[in-house]
């Protein structure tokens, strides 16, 4: 099984984690992680890092994400989604577009927003949603985020579908509570699909059934290398020696017009060492991969 990148529809009912032990069954079971958490009501894309591409996790996740989600207005539920059960309702005042784009607009940019206790955020150890399962409700200090976009695609009596643009650490749910308030009533997300994850906009996605299709065949899917989504950084080429040294651990002469900065690692016949940290004169190792695999 080559290393890679695997772009996953992950399917509404199952977990992020559950959706990649089913990926890892199917391949073999390569080591592997997902970028990023979906809720089991959520579906769309969910990158899976397989072999030594997940190195370059933490890369991904930094990333935007365009989401379109479905708010039902009216009840408020214990985990801000169709999954919860009713926890207040309230009535739904008439919603004209006007003022539903006015109240949008207030959203947009940046802004402090609190986690949800069901939420995979851990305290002492502990994820929140177990806690708010037991019936434990702890402080949680709100984070910065950024809407880049929030666009109202469709307006019904008790209810709006939505679609966003934002950075990494935005809690879809928790918007979804805010909007809900601003607009003078409560509500929670009833549907939910992460349309991409940057920078893969474009990169079609595979299900769980059309892996299966392959693996039947006796086939490997097709998979993104694992420096696909470096593109941002400066690519560095060392010479052989350079390379073996590099491997070693060892930093290495290297001109980089801006510095310090991250940047890709090639070997002289372009192979993907992995990450480095260069400071315009040399270059050290920061995230190598495991040359050959």
């Amino acid at each position: 099984m080559p290393s890679g990148i695997l772009l996953l529809d992950k399917p509404r009912g199952l977990t992020s984690n559950a959706a990649l032990q089913r990926v890892r069954a199917l391949l073999s079971r390569p080591k592997a992680g997902h970028v990023g958490t979906l809720d089991p009501l959520a579906t769309g894309m969910l990158p899976l890092c397989l072999g030594e591409a997940t190195k370059i996790a933490g890369e991904i996740l930094a990333a935007r994400k365009r989401y379109r989600f479905t708010l039902s207005l009216g009840e408020r539920t214990a985990t801000g989604d169709a999954e919860g059960a009713v926890t207040a309702s309230a009535p739904v005042p008439p919603l004209e577009r006007g003022a539903v784009e006015a109240v949008l607009a207030q959203f947009r940019g940046r802004q402090k927003q609190t986690p949800p206790m069901y939420s995979a955020l851990k305290r002492a150890g502990q994820p929140l949603y177990r806690l708010a399962r037991s019936g434990v409700t702890v402080e949680r200090a709100a984070r910065e985020v950024e809407l880049f976009e929030l666009e109202l695609l469709r307006l019904e009596t008790a209810g709006l579908e939505l679609e966003i643009l934002c950075s990494k650490g935005t809690y879809v749910r928790a918007l979804a509570e805010d909007l809900a308030q601003a607009l003078g009533t409560c509500g929670h997300v009833s549907a939910l699909r992460r349309l991409y994850v940057e920078p893969f906009a474009a990169e079609p996605m595979q299900t769980l059934e059309s892996l299966a299709e392959v693996r039947a065949r006796g086939a490997w899917p097709a998979l993104l290398p694992p420096d696909w989504p470096l593109a941002h950084l400066a690519a560095v080429r060392l010479e052989a020696d350079e390379a073996r040294r590099l491997l070693q651990g060892q930093s290495v002469p290297a001109q980089v017009p801006e510095a310090p900065a991250r940047v890709r690692l090639y070997d002289d016949s372009g192979v993907f060492l992995g990450l480095g940290e260069a400071d315009g004169r040399a270059v050290r190792p920061r995230r190598l991969l495991n040359p050959g695999v």
